[in-house]
C-alpha cells in the first residue's frame, strides 16, 4: 500500500471487499494519568493515539513500540493489551487502490526514553488533559479506545 488512505467507505459488512490488516494504537499517560499522549496526522491533520500498520516479522508488541517511535520519538514499552477493534462496515482506500479491513490491537505503554518529537507522519505530539482529549474530533475509533482503558478495569475489550 503506497501512502495514507484516500477515503473510508461505509456500509454494511463492506469490508468484505479488502484485505486484512492489522494494526496498533498505544496509550500513553504521563505520570499523574492525568494527560494522555496525541498525535496529529500529516495526512488529514486529524488527532489521534499513534500507531500504525504491523510490519510482517515483527511481533505486535515490537510493531506498537515501533510506531510510537516512529511517530513521537519516544521509546516504550508495552505494558498490556487494552483492546481490539474490528469494523466490519468500514473499508479503508489506498491512493494504489488497495482496500483494506484494519483490524486494531490498543496496548497501553509507558516512556522508557526519547524526547517527544515528530515524523514526517506527524505535524503534531503533546499530552493532553484526558477529558479534552476526549473532546477532540480524534481519527476514527480513538475515543472509544481511550474510553475503554479509563474503565479502570483489566479486562480486554473486543469491539
Amino acid at each position: 500500500m503506497n501512502g495514507k488512505p484516500t477515503e473510508v467507505l461505509v456500509g454494511e459488512r463492506i469490508a468484505r471487499q479488502g484485505q486484512l490488516r492489522v494494526a496498533c494504537a498505544a496509550v500513553l499517560f504521563d505520570q499523574g494519568r492525568d494527560n494522555i499522549l496525541l498525535t496529529r496526522r500529516s495526512d488529514n491533520g486529524q488527532w489521534c493515539l499513534p500507531g500504525g500498520m504491523l510490519d510482517p516479522g515483527e511481533s505486535v508488541a515490537e510493531g506498537c513500540e515501533r510506531e510510537v517511535f516512529e511517530e513521537t520519538c519516544l521509546q516504550v514499552k508495552v505494558l498490556r493489551l487494552t483492546g481490539v477493534y474490528s469494523n466490519p462496515d468500514q473499508l479503508i482506500v489506498y491512493p494504489d487502490g488497495n482496500m483494506v479491513h484494519v483490524f486494531v490491537l490498543c496496548f497501553e505503554v509507558r516512556c522508557v526514553g526519547g524526547e517527544l518529537g515528530l515524523s514526517v507522519e506527524t505535524t503534531g505530539a503533546q499530552f493532553f488533559p484526558v477529558s479534552e482529549a476526549l473532546q477532540m474530533d480524534l481519527f476514527h475509533g480513538h475515543a472509544e479506545f481511550i474510553r475503554d482503558i479509563l474503565t479502570g478495569n483489566d479486562r480486554v475489550f473486543i469491539r
